[in-house]
C-alpha cells in the first residue's frame, strides 16, 4: 500500500505551470517542511498536484501556509545536463487541507 498523510509548511509559493500535450495540464510544484518527532530537525518533502487540484494549490496556498495532505510516494530516475543520474522522491497529492485558521 502506497499512502502518505503529511502536515507541514509551504518553504516557498507553489510553482504552478501549464504543460502542453494532447491536452493541456496544469501541474503545481511545492516543498513542504516537515517537523520530525523530536521538533528539532526538519525534512523537505516534494509536492505535485495535477488538474484541479493545482487549481485549487495555485489559488489558495501561500509560503509559510500551513496544510495536510494525502497522497502517494512516486519516485523516478532521470540524467540531467551534465549526464548525471538524478533520482526524485515526490508526493502526488490527492487532498489538501488547512491545518490552521485565517490569519
Amino acid at each position: 500500500m502506497n499512502r502518505v498523510v503529511l502536515m507541514g509548511r509551504l518553504t516557498k509559493d507553489p510553482d504552478v505551470r501549464t504543460v502542453q500535450g494532447s491536452e493541456p495540464l496544469k501541474i503545481a510544484w511545492y516543498t513542504l517542511a516537515v517537523d520530525r518527532m523530536n521538533h528539532k530537525e526538519s525534512d523537505f518533502i516534494s509536492c505535485k498536484a495535477f488538474g484541479k487540484r493545482a487549481d485549487w494549490v495555485e489559488q489558495y496556498l501561500k509560503k509559510g501556509m500551513k496544510v495536510c495532505i494525502e497522497g502517494q510516494i512516486q519516485t523516478g530516475v532521470y540524467k540531467d545536463k551534465n549526464d548525471n543520474t538524478v533520482y526524485t522522491t515526490d508526493v502526488i497529492v490527492e487532498h489538501h487541507e488547512f491545518c490552521e485558521a485565517k490569519k
